[in-house]
Parts: C-alpha cells; structure tokens; sequence
C-alpha cells in the first residue's frame, strides 16, 4: 500500500466528494421526505446518486492523474500546488453549489439548473432578492464555506500532496488508474452511450429524479447545453411583436381564440363533435422511414402493410419533417415546437420541465401517459425530457428484459420493433377503459440493422442493410395493427404512424428537400377511409390534427395547423432545419437562411431541383419570423400551458 501512496490525492478527492454530495443527498431527502417517499422505490436515489457522483468525480480526476504520473519526481513542489489548488476548487463548487440546492428546491422544484446561470448575469437584482428573502441560509452558506476554506489552508497538504515514487512503476500502474477512472467516467462498459441525466429517472415526480443526481452535474449540464441553444441573431434580427404577427398569418386559429396574452400562441382548438368518452391515441414513431423507402408514396416496394393500411384511414403524400434527427422528429410530432438553429428542446436544458407535450395537455385532461421504445430511453436525453413534461410510465429494455416474457430479439439499439408492438399491445390492453396517450418509437431501422431471422422475404441479399430493415419495420407495423384489431381498446382509439425523420441527410442542394419527405396514416374513428392529404404539410401539423379527432377541446401553444379545418385556398407550407440552414416553404417557393448570410428563395421542382428566383422579401422576413420565434418561445419560457386549475 505503502507503494501507492503517491495515488492518495486522488483518493482523498473522490472521498471528500462523495461525502459531500451523500451528505447533501441525505439532507435533501429528509428535507423533502414527505413528498419523496410516495414514490414508488424512493430508496433508488441512493444507488442512483452514487453512480451519478463517482461520474462526476472520476472525470474530475483524470487530469491529476495524469499529472501525478508523467510529471517527475522534480516537479514535485509544482505537481503539488496544482493538486491542492485543483481539488479544493472543485470540492469547493460542489460544496457550493449543493448548499444552494435546498431554497433552489423549494423555489424551482428540481436541482438549479440553467435558472441557476441565469442569475449571474443579473447579479444586482439577484443579489438583492436573496439578502431579502434567503439572508439566514446565505449566512449560513457562508459560515460553512468560510470553515471549509480554513481547514483548505491548515490541511491541504495532509490530503492532496501527492509523494516522490518510481517513474517506471508508476506508468506500469497508470494503465490501470486510467481504465478504473474511464469505467468509472462512463459507468459501463457495454453501454455505447455514457451515462447521463437520463438514467437517473426512476419515476413520474421529476423532484425525486433529480435527487439522484448532484447539482454540480445538472449545473454543469446546463452550461453546455448553451452552446447548442443557438443563436437567431445570425439569420437577421426582429422585432418580437413582429415575428409572433407574421407566425400568427400561417396559423388557422382567429384573433378571438387566443387566450393568454403572456404565451402569445395559446389559444382554444375546438373539436369536430364533444364526445362523452374521448378516444385514445397512440403514436407509433416509425426510425428514418422516409418517403422514399414507402411504395404507395412513389418509393421502393418495401413497405405493403403500410401501403395496405392506407386504404383504412388518411394518408399524408406531401408530408415533411422538420429535421435530420429523431430528437428533432420528436420535438415535431410530441410538441409541435418549431425547428430552430438549436437543438431540439429535448436535450435543452430550459424545457426539461413545464414545456408544452401532447402528453401535458391530454394528462390534464385525465388521460394516463406513456412512452414505449425497446431501447434505452435516456438516449439523446428522452427519458428527462419525458419525464418531465406529462409522460407518467417509461416504459424501455429495462422493463422488457424484467417483465419475464420471452421476446423475438435483441439488438445493438434494444429490442425488436416486433417485441416493441408486443409490449405496447400488452400495455394497451392493460388499461381497460381508462383513457390513455401512448408514444411508441421504432428502433430496428437503424444501422446496423438488426432484425430477428424468418420474418420477411429480403429485398437485398445481404441481410443488414436499410431496405431489409425497412421491410422488417413495415412487418411490425403489420403486426401491431393485426394484434390490436383484436382488442377492445382498438374501436376507441386514434393510431397515427409518421417518421421522425428519413434516413441518411444528403443531397447538392443547401438544403435536400426531398430527403425531408416522409409517411404519415392516421387510422381510427372519425378518420375518413382511403382517404389521403395532398396539400404540402409540415410535421408541426401532425399533433394539432391529431387531437381535432379526439372529441375533446384543447388550450394549446402550437403554430402548427389542424389540417382537417385548413382551407382549401390556403397555401401549404413546410419548415426544414438542416444543420445550421433552415428552409421556410410556401408551395413550390422555399426560402433558404444560412448564417450571417442573405436569404436565398428558389423555385422546387420535384423536390430534387432548386432553381433561383428573385428573393420575396416578404415571404423571407415570414421565413425569418419563424426562426426568430422559436428562439424566443424557449429562452423566455412561452410554449406552455397555464397550470391547470384546481
């Protein structure tokens, strides 16, 4: 042991850390009891928070090893001093920020997060707030912090020099220190993606969740999650007023039917017929099932229980996505929010909780809510997003590979489309005649495409490759609708099957509109039979037309337009975000923004072909409206719902 003496900083810094974030935990938890033990395995943000912390400590700890073991015995007095100085800094802002998260709780409801940023950049308002309604926890912050910085001073030395050792044995041990402290970064070593927030969600109250993880993480968290937040100033800049003015043209709502001037978008979308019971829905979320892989929309011949299914409800021929990733499809069809240069709001910080959802408007309405994807769901961040915006069950391989129940397949990105359909048809029956909103998303049409063997007659030779996956994911959607017709639940319920976006994005064009192209059905009561929409649409359409089928009035935020009311007349548009271009289409004319730059328009022919035109001015500020809106609907918290009363 003695040997490895020259390790002990490290050591003493992952120690000192745990304690401080366990201790926390502890007193957060029984700050907050009353609350956290209705939930179901309460007990869960223990392990989850240990798992969270090492995360965070072990990162914190590769540099010091690193310098510990490749700077020489003679640098020992720098090697040293960068020791103490590194570790107290940081155990220091954990410490302070974990202080801070008992009244952050109480205000926010959740660990601080990019509120808790916000702050510094008003520090005058700020700072007076606090002293007037937090001056006892303030002194009591500073009374600790004012200890910790003394016992800095008197013991840093003891805790965090590290000592002189052989040069050899020291880089014959640091492939082991390195690997401990990966393992411990990533917390597994078979998952391909790294640990993050989403794996601390464990049940429907977001407060417990957030338990499980350390307030250095989640404010860490959102300080990167700025970068990705985009910045609209460099399409063109606009008046606000103006903006929301030039959105409102394309939307079908009057000026009667907005009901909150404080979300300039909310208004009242009445159904066809108030039906006493209303009828469910369910979303089934097809993975990069673009236009072009779809035989009844002019495709390659791989889809014939979807092209069957058309004869049976709406089908949508000039449909568009609105991104390149299924986060960007998800944000489209669950939310409605408009495409912007920032990431989806599925992985933005400011909309982890209070941001508008179909689940968030149909769980005020009594419905019970639910996503179901055979993967792992804290990928690209779903699972916290979810969570905290109406969706009350996860349901992902976790509870697949739980529940007993013998299943098809298991692949690199989780189980089968067709264990996918099983499980949701299960759950589905599960609910009797309670009213329920369900997400299901597709993995198995996703490289390296993985598909159980004997299910259908492939369309290349060699097994992996997207067309076979593409017929695989079409036979699953043959099979859910075959189960489900069998249940009760089926006459009562709105299905809709879309894409989140198609394949692979590529083109010659700025943007490659016709890879923007995908399906959409809609099957269930009230939907017209071999029927299909033809007018262009954008994918911010969907949920908008969706809940005009389910008998029951909406207050909701979004833009986007229930297509069973528009116009004839009307003129059909799209938004397309393509990296850091967006695309504003009216028609055949679409307007292309690039940054920094002026606007482009051209002139679409067969989506493949952009043929300059004279730039509309007009339709360019509408383009630029949309972009600027988006951008400040999320900074300043406006794409909600007013609390329901109660």
């Amino acid at each position: 042991m003695k040997k490895l003496s020259f390790l002990k900083p490290i050591f003493n810094f992952i120690a000192i850390g745990l304690l401080i974030t366990t201790l926390s935990r502890i007193f957060l938890f029984f700050l907050f009891k009353e609350r956290v033990v209705e939930t179901p395995n309460f007990w869960y943000i223990f392990p989850i928070g240990l798992r969270m912390d090492l995360i965070l400590l072990c990162y914190l700890s590769f540099l010091p090893a690193v310098l510990i073991t490749f700077l020489p015995n003679k640098w020992l007095k720098f090697t040293n001093n960068f020791l103490v100085i590194y570790s107290f800094l940081f155990l220091f802002l954990i410490l302070f920020v974990e202080l801070a998260t008992p009244d952050f709780v109480k205000q926010y409801d959740t660990r601080p997060n990019k509120i808790f940023l916000d702050y510094l950049i008003y520090p005058k308002e700020v700072v007076g707030m606090l002293l007037k309604s937090y001056l006892t926890s303030i002194i009591v912050t500073f009374l600790i912090l004012g200890v910790v910085l003394y016992f800095a001073f008197k013991k840093g030395k003891k805790y965090f020099h590290t000592t002189s050792a052989e040069y050899k044995f020291k880089l014959i041990l640091f492939p082991l220190v390195a690997f401990l402290l990966f393992f411990g970064a990533r917390s597994s070593l078979t998952s391909k993606r790294p640990i993050n927030a989403s794996n601390a969600v464990f049940s429907t109250d977001q407060l417990t969740n957030t338990l499980g993880l350390n307030s250095f993480y989640t404010v860490a968290f959102a300080a990167y999650s700025i970068k990705n937040e985009g910045n609209t100033k460099m399409y063109g800049k606009m008046d606000e007023a103006e903006a929301i003015a030039r959105v409102k043209k394309y939307m079908i709502a009057g000026p009667n039917d907005f009901t909150d001037a404080e979300i300039p978008f909310l208004h009242v979308q009445q159904p066809d017929t108030i039906l006493k019971k209303p009828y469910n829905l369910v979303i089934f979320l097809q993975e990069s099932l673009g236009a072009e892989y779809v035989g009844i929309l002019g495709g390659k011949p791989l889809t014939p229980e979807f092209d069957k299914l058309s004869k049976e409800g709406l089908l949508f021929t000039n449909l568009y996505c609105t991104g390149t990733r299924s986060v960007r499809g998800i944000e489209a069809v669950v939310t409605g929010f408009l495409p912007s240069p920032s990431e989806s709001v599925v992985k933005l910080g400011n909309s982890q909780q209070g941001f508008f959802t179909l689940a968030a408007a149909l769980k005020q309405k009594g419905y019970d809510t639910s996503f179901i994807y055979g993967g792992m769901a804290n990928f690209d961040n779903m699972a916290s997003f979810f969570n905290g915006n109406g969706f009350e069950d996860i349901v992902d391989q976790e509870d697949f590979e739980s529940d007993g129940n013998k299943y098809a397949f298991k692949g690199t990105w989780g189980y089968s489309d067709e264990d996918l359909v099983t499980k949701a048809n299960n759950y589905f029956k599960a609910k009797g005649d309670k009213s329920f909103f369900s997400l299901m998303f597709s993995t198995s049409n996703h490289e390296p495409f993985e598909y159980p063997a004997g299910r259908i007659k492939p369309y290349d030779a060699k097994p992996a490759t997207v067309n076979n996956a593409m017929k695989y994911a079409d036979f699953s959607i043959g099979k859910f609708f075959e189960m489900a017709k069998k249940e009760p639940y089926f006459k009562n319920t709105v299905f809709i099957v879309i894409a989140d976006h198609n394949t692979r994005t590529y083109g010659k064009n700025l943007v490659p509109i016709n890879k923007f192209h995908i399906p959409a059905l809609i099957i269930g009561p009230g939907v017209q039979k071999g029927a299909s929409y033809d007018k262009l649409a954008s994918q911010i359409d969907i949920p908008p037309t969706l809940l005009s089928y389910l008998g029951l009035p909406f207050e909701t935020p979004m833009v986007g337009r229930n297509l069973n009311k528009l116009d004839p007349k009307i003129q059909g548009r799209a938004i397309m975000q393509f990296n850091d271009i967006n695309a504003f289409r009216v028609e055949n004319q679409v307007v292309i923004m690039q940054p920094n730059l002026k606007p482009l328009q051209f002139e679409i022919k067969n989506d493949t072909t952009l043929i300059p035109v004279k730039l509309n001015e007009e339709l360019a500020k509408d383009a630029l409206a949309h972009v600027i809106t988006a951008g400040n609907l999320y900074k300043e918290n406006k794409y909600k719902l007013r609390k329901a009363s109660k």
